[in-house]
């Protein structure tokens, strides 16, 4: 059901904040556990931000019925999920044939990235870089500081690590395992998708295309929303060849915002149950107003100089951070939560340690509840 009113200012629908709230989390499979596998949530997705180890792990133990941190670690293994720096030049989990596509799509901007690091690179070939960083890597994995030590051997007046960001760059880099995997450690080593996944790269995902699988896992959203997410500019052109095939609303500041016609809006008041979401959460990051989920009064209060933390959602808003200490689950609200709230809060802990530590007891507590 979609709970909308007739905007004063144009012809669109009003989507009030608390309706973009509870339509967003619908589409990230967080006002349910969604009784789907690890490899289609991480599809359905568009991937998930993993600039460490664990977070992807936590996401979809927020999100799926039944889920077990193995299966998403088996996925890893298998390669039929793998570790590569994607959108916002971040490293994203995705499944294989995402990153195939995926990658080649947002290659724009990582070369755009490149003119940061012009002055170290002066004097270096990058195509001759690229092959060379290429063959390095596929003979064998490289860490970061190999490849720079490599590179650093032709061109030893350039700048190191900008030789290594070119490498990374220029070529579609996966984090080959153990690292990533669950319970397992393991240094960043490097090699190319195509070396990794055994097979060629296909042809790039189109812009249209990937507008309509954003607006699944992250509408209703305006253009400025996407290229958030995306990293990329110049999409206001995709959105308006798909323009008849979608619908059309405002939100409260007069933004038009872009969705699929059948995708679900659930009524505002619908129930969302506490969430406990890791450090960089997709749902946080991708869209260019986030009040959706973040209240004004919170706003950067899930970060701390370039460090995020791990975020607690009730009633479908960030309203606290959480953590894992040795033996407690420590909750600090940002206000005070009402006694239903809290037994609430300590139910979606319960489950979610279940889940993601059975063998492990841990103590549920609240910390010190942060002033706003």
């Amino acid at each position: 059901m979609t709970n909308t009113k007739r905007s004063v200012a144009g012809t669109a629908p009003l989507l009030g904040t608390r309706a973009l709230n509870r339509a967003t989390l619908d589409r990230q499979l967080l006002l349910r556990p969604a009784r789907i596998s690890a490899a289609a949530a991480v599809g359905h997705l568009v991937g998930l931000q993993a600039q460490n180890v664990k977070p992807p792990y936590y996401a979809l133990a927020a999100r799926l019925d039944g889920f077990t941190p193995e299966a998403l670690s088996r996925l890893m293994a298998d390669r039929e999920v793998v570790r590569i720096v994607t959108m916002r030049s971040t490293i994203h989990t995705h499944t294989a044939d995402d990153c195939h596509t995926l990658r080649p799509l947002v290659q724009p901007a990582r070369d755009r990235e490149l003119t940061q690091f012009r002055k170290g690179l002066a004097g270096v070939d990058l195509d001759r870089l690229a092959a060379l960083a290429r063959d390095l890597v596929e003979t064998e994995p490289r860490t970061m500081k190999q490849l720079r030590e490599a590179l650093l051997r032709e061109w030893p007046d350039a700048d190191p690590q900008a030789l290594a960001v070119a490498a990374r760059c220029r070529l579609p880099l996966v984090q080959v395992t153990p690292r990533g995997l669950w319970g397992r450690s393991g240094q960043v080593a490097l090699t190319t998708a195509e070396h990794w996944l055994g097979r060629p790269a296909g042809p790039p995902a189109t812009p249209d295309a990937v507008v309509l699988r954003y607006l699944a896992a992250f509408g209703p959203a305006s253009v400025r929303d996407m290229q958030a997410w995306a990293g990329l500019t110049r999409l206001r052109d995709a959105f308006e060849r798909l323009r008849p095939r979608l619908v059309t609303f405002q939100d409260e500041g007069g933004v038009e915002l872009f969705d699929l016609p059948d995708a679900p809006r659930p009524d505002p008041d619908t129930p969302a149950p506490p969430r406990f979401l890791p450090e960089f959460d997709n749902l946080l990051l991708s869209h260019a107003d986030r009040t959706r989920v973040v209240p004004p009064e919170y706003r950067g209060r899930s970060w701390q100089g370039n460090i995020a933390h791990r975020t607690l959602l009730v009633d479908g808003f960030l309203a606290g951070l959480w953590r894992l200490e040795e033996h407690a689950l420590v909750i600090e609200p940002f206000g005070r939560l009402t006694g239903a709230q809290r037994d609430e809060v300590l139910a979606e802990g319960e489950r979610m340690l279940r889940m993601m530590h059975p063998e492990t007891s841990y103590d549920i507590r609240f910390g010190v509840v942060r002033a706003a």
